[in-house]
């Protein structure tokens, strides 16, 4: 019983803090309005950039145009809402010395990004979910083939949430080494985006890109969803999505520990 309470009460501390993350990002609703105009744009010239390169034509290379066109504004929204431009707290506290108070929390450290992370998330969904109806009259956004894809996508979604926030934590401690990664996190930013299938779907890419892009945890962000929502990831090919995406999400939480591990022998409370 008693590591049930505590387990609840652990529980009841990331929530907390959680909910201190979703306060924080709505105080700046003005950036989050900007961000959703932003998204909206990407969605409007993608629709104009690939009703071009179509031509006139109803498909190409055997894809429909509202396939491709519903595929883009998915994969837009889905990298805005996974990967927000303030994708981890790490650098920030490890900056300002506060990461001194967090290791004097009850709850690991990495317990507190994740839930940090949660909260910016949750605070970023009614934004998202407004991007959703604009994306289906400014792109012909079509709902997924059947009931089965759709279930299949919602736990795609939700296993490249665990990938994206384990790519966060990782990349973050990376500030207990550099101190600064703001540069190395716009470089991280672009080649994911590109590398996930954000901006391009994988089957258009060069096969020795696509290879490569295969091989990094990107895809699984982005791509595996998207691909199982419009119906080019089924059967066999979809079951090995899904696979790979726990993997990798299994493989970044390992990794992260391990880096945390590695990174508390160099903390250096600064400031604070």
């Amino acid at each position: 019983m008693s590591a049930t309470r505590e387990l609840v009460a652990a529980g009841g501390r990331y929530a907390a803090l959680a909910r201190l993350q979703s306060r924080t990002v709505l105080r700046h609703r003005t950036d989050c309005a900007v961000g959703l105009i932003a998204l909206v744009a990407q969605i409007l010239l993608s629709r104009v950039v690939w009703t071009a390169v179509y031509g006139g034509r109803d498909a190409m290379d055997g894809v429909p145009l509202a396939m491709m066109l519903t595929y883009v504004a998915l994969a837009a929204t889905q990298h805005w809402l996974l990967s927000p431009w303030a994708f981890s707290m790490i650098p920030e506290r490890v900056r300002d010395g506060t990461v001194g108070m967090d290791l004097t929390r009850p709850v690991s450290f990495i317990g507190q990004v994740v839930a940090g992370q949660t909260g910016r998330t949750v605070a970023l969904l009614p934004f998202a979910g407004l991007a959703l109806p604009i994306g289906v009259l400014l792109a012909g956004t079509r709902p997924p083939r059947s009931a089965p894809a759709a279930l299949a996508y919602l736990l795609s979604l939700a296993l490249a949430y665990l990938v994206s926030t384990g790519l966060s934590v990782v990349v973050g401690l990376l500030a207990f080494w550099t101190m600064e990664i703001h540069g190395l996190f716009i470089t991280y930013r672009m080649v994911s985006q590109f590398l996930s299938g954000a901006l391009v779907p994988l089957w258009l890419m060069p096969r020795p890109l696509r290879e490569v892009a295969r091989m990094l945890p990107f895809p699984s962000v982005t791509y595996t969803p998207t691909s199982i929502y419009v119906g080019t990831l089924r059967g066999g090919a979809l079951a090995l999505g899904l696979a790979a995406q726990v993997g990798w999400a299994v493989l970044l939480f390992l990794l992260a520990r391990l880096a945390w591990a590695q990174a508390l022998r160099r903390v250096v409370v600064q400031g604070g």
